[in-house]
């Protein structure tokens, strides 16, 4: 469980493909108190750390990255050399900063646009149909792992949604949303209440 509040951008150093996609992960996290099989949320999907270590470009851990995860999740991301959000999974007794984030991709969003407004930017970004229904004013979302609020959507003729949120300078700093350039993909996790209403609504409940 995560709380969307990204605590370091980290850099795919090596990709290894094979049988799962092997990454290894630059951080400026102490490896020495990662523990083998924690979950760490990478752009908002949560990996399981099979291996770390520190050597002369500093701490790394290493992450098995599935094929459904990779089919699941915005394309490219996975790359050498591109960066990621990174969230170490919420103890008991942490400040819920953010939201509920389960670490588990909903959907691919496309970022329509990206506007200076004062000090921050007006992020808008497309949202497929299947997840139109459950993004809501003022609800919570996460994008590439960053826990936001929306503030306006606008449903589209074909089913899809576009919705707004404010970047403010401190979220574009601290996160890779400093790189949302127009028909950039990103990954989408809707809130877990919204989650749930809609399998009720689809079974009738």
């Amino acid at each position: 469980m995560f709380t969307g509040i990204i605590s370091d951008i980290g850099t795919i150093r090596v990709r290894e493909d094979r049988g799962d996609m092997r990454l290894v992960i630059g951080t400026v996290f102490d490896s020495d108190t990662i523990d083998l099989g924690a979950s760490i949320a990478c752009s908002g999907a949560c990996l399981t750390v099979v291996d770390k270590g520190r050597d002369g470009e500093g701490d790394w851990f290493a992450v098995d990255v599935s094929a459904e995860t990779v089919t699941r999740t915005a394309p490219g991301m996975w790359d050498a050399g591109r960066r990621l959000n990174l969230e170490r999974a919420l103890k008991v007794g942490d400040e819920l900063g953010g939201h509920i984030v389960t670490g588990h991709v909903d959907g691919v969003g496309t970022v329509v646009s990206s506007t200076a407004v004062g000090d921050s930017w007006t992020l808008v970004i497309a949202a497929p149909a299947a997840l139109a229904a459950s993004i809501a004013p003022k609800g919570s979302i996460s994008v590439d792992g960053v826990s936001l609020t929306v503030n306006t959507v606008e449903d589209q003729a074909d089913g899809a949604a576009h919705f707004a949120l404010n970047i403010i300078p401190h979220t574009r700093a601290m996160t890779t949303l400093d790189e949302a350039a127009t028909w950039r993909p990103v990954n989408l996790e809707i809130d877990v209440l919204a989650r749930y209403l809609a399998r009720m609504q689809a079974r009738g409940a």
